[in-house]
């Protein structure tokens, strides 16, 4: 076997580079599909053609697309290159911008909005990111990607009523076209290339672990959870816009509301997460969450006739949003095989575009057949059964993914590497996968001994 090197505890330039720009590249994107989520249904008014059903499939629509297209982007990826895929995804994300921006019908945003869920890049950019780091750093860059989409979204909340004020939704989708495009110069010139690219089995599907993800009961209800999570805030803003303006709030002010709302929530979850996992208590903080979401769903049908009481029902909506958006990512990464995370990542996104869909599809059909209120009951016994599904989860064991750089070996000398790391205090789990050259660890950091389990690769 040949021996592991041991890496330099901290990023090099090239690795907080990567982290940084293919960050910025996620954060571009996001801010493009979610900046008329506060304010599309306002502005579908006037569209030729629309009802409350259209309205609604056209602020989903674009989930659909996403959760079709994503994985198959990644695996295209792997074969034609990972930047070639992100150009390609870019474009057609630019393309469906300029066709919403210059629609006059529903059915013309519906189609730009299909189109640019068509863009799905994640997995691309996930898999490049990972070309660019070395395994021991690869969880940082993934965490600095995660953290980067969820500030993206709350500033898109905050941004998008503004820029509907100055711009309209119309210019809104052209600014949206010219981040896909700017997004496409830096994936260029400032984004290195890869060395070589390989699979890599924490940040990207991997076709023969689906079975195992798919069948896996307590992984099952963490997706059934994602996509409940973003079926409720996609059919929430069917209606709030609306409920706001009803309470005598104009749309280009909405933002005034949504400001306050996300900095307080950003700032009440944040202790909630570190007492969830450094005090272990993610499972009944987890299940308080859901409850919470229930809560104000069901106090949004009853009190939303004031800007202060939805603005009240709003704040405590997305504290739960914000904790559980959080949460789920983490509880995903303990309860997936350390080989399999990525495929269970990518099973987890598409739950959640899926859940998106699903929102705005049936939200709008809601408000259209029966009224603003059918949304918040719908959303409520939403959140009801997600309660009920997640009821039953285990409590989660609270490990973190190690990746370790074992260099060349052969299938032999895997398993039995595979036995001596699991052997070593606070690795609960081991998988050494020969052809890459890499062992996936499940382990405990508060109890691990991390000079016995470099020395244990380091040594035949």
């Amino acid at each position: 076997m040949k021996a592991a090197s041991l890496p330099p505890e901290r990023m090099s330039a090239g690795e907080r580079q990567a982290a940084f720009w293919l960050a910025s590249v996620f954060s571009l994107r996001m801010l493009g599909l979610f900046m008329i989520l506060p304010v599309f249904v306002l502005y579908a008014e006037h569209l030729r053609g629309n009802t409350p059903a259209l309205a609604g499939l056209a602020i989903g629509i674009y989930g659909f697309s996403q959760a079709l297209f994503q994985i198959p982007f990644g695996f295209l990826s792997d074969r034609y290159g990972r930047k070639r895929m992100i150009y390609i995804g870019l474009l057609v994300f630019a393309a469906g911008s300029v066709v919403a921006a210059l629609a006059d019908s529903i059915w013309g945003v519906i189609l730009g909005r299909a189109l640019q869920g068509g863009g799905a890049v994640s997995a691309a950019v996930m898999a490049l990111a990972a070309d660019l780091t070395r395994e021991e750093h690869r969880i940082k860059v993934m965490a600095t990607i995660g953290i980067t989409i969820g500030l993206s979204f709350a500033a898109s909340m905050i941004v998008g009523p503004m820029l509907n004020g100055w711009v309209g939704v119309p210019g809104i989708f052209w600014l949206t076209g010219l981040f896909a495009l700017l997004g496409i110069a830096v994936v260029r010139f400032r984004v290195p290339d890869p060395v070589s690219s390989r699979v890599h089995r924490d940040a990207e599907p991997v076709a023969s672990q689906f079975g195992r993800v798919l069948f896996d009961g307590q992984l099952l209800r963490l997706n059934f959870g994602i996509f409940i999570l973003h079926l409720l805030l996609t059919a929430t803003f069917v209606a709030v816009p609306l409920a706001l303006r009803a309470a005598g709030l104009p749309g280009d002010q909405h933002w005034e509301v949504y400001l306050p709302i996300l900095a307080f929530s950003i700032a009440a979850t944040i202790p909630l997460v570190v007492v969830a996992e450094k005090y272990r208590r993610l499972k009944p903080i987890f299940l308080g969450a859901i409850l919470t979401l229930a809560l104000t769903e069901f106090g949004l049908l009853n009190l939303h006739d004031t800007v202060l009481e939805t603005s009240v029902l709003l704040l405590v909506f997305f504290v739960g949003f914000n904790l559980l958006e959080a949460t789920l990512p983490s509880l995903i990464a303990k309860m997936a095989p350390p080989d399999a995370k990525g495929t269970a990542m990518g099973v987890y996104s598409s739950s959640q575009f899926l859940g998106a869909f699903a929102g705005g599809a049936l939200g709008g059909w809601l408000h259209g057949a029966f009224g603003l209120k059918s949304v918040f009951v719908f959303a409520t016994f939403g959140a009801l059964a997600w309660l009920l599904v997640a009821w039953s989860m285990k409590n989660p064991r609270y490990l973190s993914s190690y990746l370790l750089n074992v260099g060349a070996l052969d299938e032999v000398e895997a398993r039995l590497l595979a036995l001596r790391l699991g052997e070593v205090r606070g690795v609960a789990e081991a998988v050494v996968v020969a052809a890459e050259g890499v062992a996936y660890l499940k382990v405990d950091r508060h109890a691990l001994d991390e000079a016995a389990l470099r020395a244990c690769a380091a040594v035949a």
